[in-house]
């Protein structure tokens, strides 16, 4: 009995679950700002591609920028590059 007592007076199993809720809310943030990072990616990719489609007409050079921007909207990362298409 005292045994039992004693096992229903510790709390480090509450610990243990409140750290396993720190770990979902942490990952949750990780999974939500990896998906926003990857449709700003994609929609960069997706300009500079078109932006490079509408080179096929005889033109053979094309001026890329990228810019990807936070949730707030600020740039975070830029960068530019000229590219030479070869026909």
């Amino acid at each position: 009995m005292k045994t039992f007592v004693n096992m229903l007076k510790d709390q480090s199993g509450a610990s243990a679950a409140e750290y396993a809720l720190i770990l979902a809310i942490v990952g949750s943030a990780l999974a939500i700002a990896a998906i926003g990072l990857g449709n700003t990616i994609s929609g960069s990719m997706n300009n500079q591609a078109a932006k490079i489609k509408k080179c096929e007409d005889g033109v053979d050079v094309v001026d890329l920028a990228i810019t990807t921007t936070n949730q707030h909207g600020e740039p975070v990362v830029t960068g530019t590059a000229t590219a030479r298409l070869d026909p």
